[in-house]
């Protein structure tokens, strides 16, 4: 396999996984969200990564994501899902659930926590690759994985029969570029802080974007793609500025990306938002003011 085996592109956003009170995963408001977003023109979307707190969902948990997501899809497009973990084994296991139940591709983070050298994680993707027979989306994110895909490693991984794609989420645009000067013509290559150099990044060749803002920012966030793409330079710009000045909204001020992405959707009334589960907290007091100022003045409220 190699980018030629799919037909991924576009924006693609990361889903944010929503809980009821009680902590149990809100499928139908998970399912609400998937159907608004490919509505609202994205290409496909990614379960159960980052955005979607795959670090505090049990196995089976994610393994019942993987068939909501096939069902709110409905054949729509593009169904990507992270099944990435410490151990290859359980790597194996949720990928393999994850082509049971009609994923298109699994995006896979190296092990993390422990910091392991360039051979070890090329073995552990290795072992991943033989046992599985679902399409690979590398993720570089080296912020929450401790673990880095170089460029350099990134176009030995393009290597192995599975891979096919990587997303690149170092937020470091020479580490992206690099990455995709690396790899491009044999992996598909997916931008993931788009709201911060998304526009530069399909301008030079992007296949796609993977980005949680299209969850509290649509279509603004699906077009960091799609007015590059069609020429629109004028709009490109004004979305670009926006998005960084989004990005900064939702990390600073005793914010983090995630909770502050559920918040800025709940005051939308958008489905898919409410509390992320524990250790993550809810924003409250002036950090939540905050956002909420922050996003009256940039025009999303």
């Amino acid at each position: 396999m190699d980018r030629t085996s799919v037909n991924w592109s576009g924006p693609m956003p990361a889903i944010t996984t929503p809980f009821h009170d009680d902590g149990r995963i809100d499928e139908a408001e998970f399912a609400e969200n998937v159907e608004r977003l490919m509505k609202a023109g994205s290409t496909g979307v990614v379960v159960g990564g980052c955005t979607g707190e795959f670090w505090a969902l049990n196995h089976d948990e994610r393994k019942r994501l993987f068939v909501v997501a096939k069902e709110a899809m409905a054949g729509q497009g593009t169904l990507i899902v992270g099944t990435g973990a410490v151990t290859v084994a359980e790597t194996v296991a949720l990928t393999l659930a994850a082509e049971k139940a009609g994923s298109d591709g699994a995006l896979i983070l190296p092990p993390y926590f422990v910091k392991l050298t360039d051979d070890e994680i090329h073995a552990h993707y290795a072992d991943v690759s033989k046992a599985v027979g679902l399409p690979i989306i590398l993720y570089n994110i080296p912020g929450n994985a401790v673990n880095a895909l170089s460029p350099a490693l990134v176009a030995r991984l393009a290597g192995l029969d599975k891979v096919v794609a990587v997303k690149e989420s170092s937020g470091d645009w020479n580490n992206y570029y690099a990455t995709y000067l690396a790899a491009h013509q044999k992996l598909r290559v997916f931008c993931g802080p788009s709201s911060v150099f998304g526009v530069p990044a399909v301008e030079l060749g992007a296949d796609g974007t993977i980005d949680c803002f299209p969850n509290m920012w649509s279509p603004g966030g699906l077009d960091l793609y799609n007015a590059p793409k069609r020429g629109d330079k004028a709009e490109a710009r004004r979305l670009q500025a926006l998005g960084r000045k989004l990005t900064d909204l939702c990390t600073s001020g005793g914010r983090t990306l995630y909770p502050a992405t559920k918040a800025a959707m709940d005051m939308q009334g958008l489905p898919g938002g409410g509390r992320p589960r524990a250790p993550l907290r809810a924003l409250e007091g002036e950090p939540l003011h905050g956002l909420k100022k922050g996003l009256v003045e940039l025009g999303l409220l």
